[in-house]
């Protein structure tokens, strides 16, 4: 029994070196590529923030992954968590602002990646709650950047952080309401409602947008996340209530 459970914790430690070994690769890219692209790493701040955003994503990987290889598709993943560290780095002194189009170049290729890891996991059939889990987060990561982005940006106010803040809201409120922790269909409109998001802050971002035009985008974001999260947490509810019953 002894030697059973040592040959399991023996596993589980080389599980998560090798886990550590693949999140090390991706800190090394991160490196390269801020390298690569000097005018979103001015200073020692932005790199500072950079590094300090992929080691809490790292972290969260660490402490949901069972552990092992990625994964193909997991590991496109990590490579869209290398450009949000690098958009949040920026994001340090208002560099990004000097380097805009770069900036927004480096959000929009994290966004079109998020297509390419579901596609790879399909086709490989690697589809894990872990890899969905992990995609969503770095969307909700990335649209509080744009946020924060376009409040530096364009001083819209800060209602626009409510776009950025309302997945995490929905979470903390799920500690004390427990039905809203549970399992959510699978819902095409959920990924529809987070690409735009995205989009509606990329576009309010660029510099021929004007302030006008970019609260109306940012608005139409909010307006379309606060319409999904309330069709969500309405089913939710009405699942509770059929479980009292």
């Amino acid at each position: 029994m002894v030697r059973i459970t040592t040959l399991a914790s023996s596993h589980l430690l080389s599980s998560r070196l090798y886990s550590a070994s693949e999140l090390a690769v991706g800190s090394l890219l991160l490196l390269g590529l801020g390298s690569l692209l000097p005018t979103l790493t001015v200073t020692a701040l932005n790199w500072g923030l950079a590094f300090g955003t992929y080691a809490f994503i790292s972290l969260f990987v660490l402490i949901f992954w069972s552990g092992g290889a990625l994964g193909w598709a997991n590991r496109i993943t990590l490579l869209r968590a290398v450009l949000v560290a690098l958009v949040a780095g920026a994001l340090a002194d208002n560099v990004f602002t000097h380097a805009i189009w770069l900036w927004l170049v480096t959000a929009t290729t994290a966004l079109m990646l998020d297509g390419v890891d579901g596609w790879i996991a399909r086709k490989t059939q690697s589809y894990s709650t872990f890899g969905a889990r992990f995609d969503m987060e770095l969307d909700a990561l990335l649209i509080l950047l744009l946020c924060v982005g376009l409040i530096q940006l364009e001083s819209l106010g800060l209602w626009v952080l409510l776009i950025g803040v309302t997945r995490y809201l929905f979470v903390v409120a799920s500690w004390h309401f427990t039905w809203l922790s549970v399992p959510l269909f699978a819902s095409i409109r959920r990924k529809v409602v987070c690409v735009w998001q995205v989009s509606a802050l990329l576009l309010a971002l660029t510099p021929l947008t004007p302030t006008l035009v970019a609260s109306l985008l940012a608005f139409s974001a909010l307006l379309s996340l606060s319409y999904s999260f309330g069709i969500d947490t309405w089913w939710l509810y009405q699942q509770r209530r059929r479980q009292a019953l």
